[in-house]
């Protein structure tokens, strides 16, 4: 059924249309046009706001009371996907922390059934860790960080081969410039992250095929004025990058610096836990408590552990204490990452051809409503938590 969408402005992925109109059928996008000449169809009338592509989020440790985990499975994923879509992330990239290698297998064969069952908006696998610098863990668990030795390596590089994307967060320091060069030339994208590295170090593991670093200035070697660390080699370089932006894991005039400094290829990511789209207080990682509290994820000694954000929320910030103009920030949760993932053709545009995944934000950039492939996502949902242990209960 051809469908046209009308009432809102229209954010295609890089211009802001006013007083546009998306015309759907078949699930995917057929034009943008003035709302006078959209045409037949049945029309969809939007209270303002903003229509825009789905997010895609790159970095979504958990949500709906399940954590990415050894004890992950394929149907573990649908399900995650499934909330991450009602809070706006038609797209993801499911995101394991560092753990053991047994957990690591047990995650990409998830990924891999997950893949082959055709999960709708599951994107991939974020793999950060267990290959990172230890002075730079955050809420990573010290005793499962370690170097990346052969059976790893060939584990990525199978898993490359079958999955329809991998992306894995690696210090310098814990791996070689072979093994970087080995995982990119199969597809990987390597992203440098919880590494104290210097601006040099970083250089070399961009010339040996890094293209990304994870949540740029949290868990990572800060700019000094005669060391540029690695937030310096990704401000003065090309790495894409993601961002939390959340106010409380990078303060806002430290964001506004940064995307001064680069115009281009910086993302928003969640870095949300399995506390996303729930009621729960607290949450377990790895045998350890994170209390959750005013937005804000703990351990017990107040390292922050992920983050409390939705990418609607996110562009909120941008816009509203960052002053990032709101096609940007709409762009940063859309069609950036889109780019980076390769996927342009296919998501993060509202243009002719892709695909009709769409999000509605009211005047405030809160989330009003969502479309997967031209059909509406059930309303946003709070998860109850069952605090005997038993699987979460969606109302």
């Amino acid at each position: 059924m051809r469908q046209v969408y009308t009432g809102a402005d229209v954010f295609d992925g890089i211009v802001l249309h006013r007083g546009a109109s998306v015309v759907v059928e078949g699930g995917v996008v057929r034009a943008v046009l003035p709302s006078g000449e959209a045409g037949l169809g049945e029309v969809v009338r939007l209270p303002g706001g903003i229509l825009a592509p789905g997010f895609i989020d790159l970095q979504v440790n958990g949500g709906g009371g399940w954590q990415v985990d050894g004890t992950c499975d394929a149907a573990r994923i649908a399900a995650m996907c499934e909330v991450h879509a009602r809070l706006g992330a038609t797209g993801i990239l499911p995101t394991l922390i560092t753990d053991t290698p047994q957990a690591t297998a047990t995650v990409i064969a998830a990924g891999i059934a997950a893949a082959r069952a055709g999960v709708p908006g599951f994107l991939g696998l974020h793999l950060e860790g267990p290959h990172l610098d230890p002075r730079r863990k955050g809420a990573h668990d010290p005793a499962l960080i370690r170097p990346m030795d052969d059976a790893d390596l060939h584990r990525l590089l199978d898993a490359a081969a079958v999955l329809p994307a991998l992306m894995v967060t690696v210090a310098p320091e814990a791996v070689t410039s072979e093994q970087i060069g080995r995982l990119s030339a199969a597809g990987v994208m390597v992203s440098l992250g919880h590494s104290d590295c210097d601006a040099t170090t970083a250089s070399h593991a961009v010339a040996a095929g890094a293209c990304c670093a994870t949540h740029l200035f949290n868990a990572m070697s800060q700019l000094g004025n005669r060391e540029p660390g690695l937030v310096g080699a990704v401000l003065a370089g090309s790495l894409a990058a993601g961002l939390i932006a959340d106010g409380l894991h990078v303060a806002p005039a430290t964001m506004r610096v940064a995307l001064v400094a680069r115009t281009d290829r910086i993302f928003l990511v969640s870095d949300c836990m399995a506390v996303a789209g729930t009621d729960a207080p607290d949450m377990a990682l790895g045998g350890r408590r994170i209390l959750r509290s005013g937005g804000r994820l703990t351990l017990e000694d107040g390292t922050l552990a992920g983050a409390d954000l939705t990418l609607d929320r996110a562009v909120g910030v941008l816009v509203h204490e960052v002053g990032i103009a709101p096609e940007r920030a709409i762009a940063m949760a859309t069609s950036v990452p889109a780019g980076v993932m390769g996927l342009q053709a296919s998501r993060g545009h509202l243009i002719p051809g892709r695909t009709a995944d769409m999000v509605h934000l009211d005047a405030g950039f809160a989330l009003r409503a969502v479309w997967r492939g031209g059909v509406p996502v059930p309303a946003q949902a709070l998860i109850m938590v069952s605090r005997s242990g038993s699987e979460p209960e969606t109302y």
